[in-house]
């Protein structure tokens, strides 16, 4: 049989993300488990408020004209996205 077959409709096609951005995001990820612990953004108090805050301080220095974050030296925007992913996870768990 001349070519292979492989069914994949329907299936979630990773292969679509953009994959240095993504990786921008995993070093936020990286710098805050560095500070807090891994996975200590799931354990602090009113924190749909608080990841709300910082997405959109983070996007206010973007849109004011600044690219990096000094404390991590990392992208502004890569930073809103992970606070965006915190807050997705909130919303999917119901915490």
């Amino acid at each position: 049989m001349p070519g292979g077959r492989k069914d994949h409709v329907g299936k979630t096609r990773w292969a679509l993300l953009p994959w240095e951005e993504t990786e921008l995001v995993v070093k936020v990820l990286m710098h805050g488990a560095k500070e807090y612990g891994d996975e200590n953004w799931k354990e602090v108090d009113n924190a749909k408020v608080l990841y709300f805050e910082a997405l959109m301080r983070h996007l206010t220095k973007r849109l004011r004209g600044e690219r990096t974050d000094e404390k991590s030296h990392l992208p502004h925007m890569a930073h809103v996205i992970a606070n965006a992913y915190f807050l997705l996870w909130f919303d999917n768990t119901r915490k």
